[in-house]
C-alpha cells in the first residue's frame, strides 16, 4: 500500500466515523466537512476527478450543515 492510497484509506474511514457521530456534537460535522476534503483532494491526487469535484461538493454542503447545526438557524425566513 502506497502513501496515496493510505492517505485515502484515511479519509473515508475518516468520514464514515465522522458521519457516524454527527448527533452527539457539532464538532464531529466540521470533522466530516475537513475529511470530505480530505478525500477530495486525494480523489484529485489519485486522478480520479469525477470523485474529487463530488467531495469537493460534499465539503461545500458538510459545512454549510455545520454552520445552521452551530448557530441554530436554517437560513429560511418565517
Amino acid at each position: 500500500m502506497n502513501a496515496l492510497t493510505t492517505f485515502g484509506l484515511f479519509a473515508v474511514s475518516a468520514m464514515l466515523v465522522c458521519y457516524a457521530f454527527e448527533k452527539y456534537s457539532t464538532w464531529f460535522i466540521f470533522a466530516f466537512a475537513w475529511s470530505c476534503a480530505l478525500g477530495s483532494a486525494y480523489g484529485f491526487l489519485q486522478g480520479a476527478w469525477p470523485f474529487g469535484l463530488v467531495e469537493a461538493v460534499w465539503t461545500l454542503v458538510a459545512i454549510r450543515r455545520w454552520w445552521v447545526a452551530k448557530t441554530g438557524r436554517s437560513g429560511q425566513s418565517s
